[in-house]
């Protein structure tokens, strides 16, 4: 009660702080703002849903003293007291931990693995899944660097996804993606298995990461691939490396567009966004050292997700029951919103068993 008293009160800070011309004259400021804001509405008209309940519920109570009443009254405290059960356990949900990236813009790197040529065709399909997906949510994805394989496929693809909630959206697809079909190229009709690694990296602001220049050497090349002339024939491709030389080498390349600036730019966001994330699984490794159960490590190196073309299904290693299954030719075509809802719905039913087993530890 002492949290949801707090979150109310922030709740009517942030509403009077967007009403200050100072606000508005910040646009970071004010982005900043009206965000808190979407992320606590839903909290607050549930708080002010139960308030006004629970006065309803204290007149329908002493309805049940009255002979002509009583019955009617007894069903209408029976329905009031339903539904504020289901208001406690939403206000619940919502008090949990919730994601600092979550509201970030994204860089996603898609890499082919096993599998060769098929492997770099299945990197294209992820990209119009995942464009799909993101279109349907109003996300824009543009691709910064591709490098083309056989047959139309990529050996790697670096995009950036822009717009509020994208790391919300995308978080859950870091890891290795395995293909099951028949290749193009195979003649006797043979299933092959190949995998595509997908890292989602958060982009990194400013005071999260450091990233000395004085470290990175700056390359500029003529842009390959389609784009037309000016693409072609000006030096606008710009390759940034990272301590070149080291174990800790970071290369990274940006041939997005014409202007050498921008994919400057670029190049540079994506490598603090690299240098982030080392920062992160360096960090998760750590706190996996200091505590014996590690749930949701976002290792790489973990199989996540089982599209089999044959059977038309889709399996999430993740999820358990039916909930792991899912059509593929639906998500195949963008409709990744139902695999998405039932692992968040998992995270969220972890977390309140993690949180009543502390309860419970705190108590013994």
């Amino acid at each position: 009660m002492s949290r949801l008293d707090e979150l109310a009160a922030e709740f009517g800070k942030v509403e009077r702080a967007l009403g200050d011309p100072a606000a508005l004259a910040d646009p970071r400021e004010y982005a900043r703002l009206t965000r808190r804001h979407r992320e606590l509405l839903p909290l607050v008209t549930l708080l002010r849903e139960r308030d006004g309940l629970e006065g309803d519920l204290s007149g329908a109570r002493e309805l049940l003293t009255d002979p002509d009443m009583r019955e009617l009254a007894a069903g209408e405290v029976q329905a009031l007291e339903a539904r504020l059960a289901e208001i406690e356990a939403d206000l619940v949900v919502l008090l949990l931990p919730t994601d600092p990236d979550d509201a970030k813009d994204v860089i996603l790197e898609l890499r082919a693995g096993a599998g060769g040529a098929e492997a770099g065709l299945f990197v294209m399909d992820l990209l119009r899944m995942y464009t799909r997906y993101a279109e349907g949510l109003g996300l824009k994805v543009t691709v910064l660097d591709a490098s083309e394989s056989d047959l139309g496929g990529a050996s790697k693809v670096v995009a950036e996804i822009t717009g509020d909630g994208a790391f919300r959206a995308f978080k859950w697809e870091r890891g290795v993606h395995r293909v099951q079909r028949v290749p193009a190229t195979e003649s006797q009709g043979r299933i092959h298995t190949s995998t595509v690694t997908v890292a989602v990296l958060p982009e990194a602001d400013s005071e999260e990461v450091h990233l000395d220049l004085s470290e990175v050497r700056i390359d500029v090349f003529r842009s390959q691939g389609a784009g037309g002339q000016g693409v072609n024939t000006t030096d606008s491709a710009v390759r940034a490396v990272y301590r070149a030389g080291t174990p800790d080498e970071i290369m990274v390349v940006c041939q997005d567009g014409r202007s050498q600036i921008k994919n400057r730019e670029k190049a540079l966001q994506v490598l603090a966004a690299r240098l982030a994330e080392r920062e992160r699984i360096a960090r998760e490794e750590r706190e996996r050292n200091d505590r014996a159960a590690q749930v949701g490590s976002g290792d790489r190196s973990e199989k996540i997700r089982t599209y089999n073309y044959p059977q038309n299904r889709v399996t999430d290693h993740r999820l358990e029951g039916e909930g792991k299954n899912h059509p593929l030719d639906s998500v195949i075509a963008g409709a990744l919103g139902p695999v998405v809802a039932n692992l968040a719905r998992a995270q969220r039913e972890l977390q309140l068993l993690q949180m009543g087993e502390e309860g419970q530890h705190g108590a013994a």
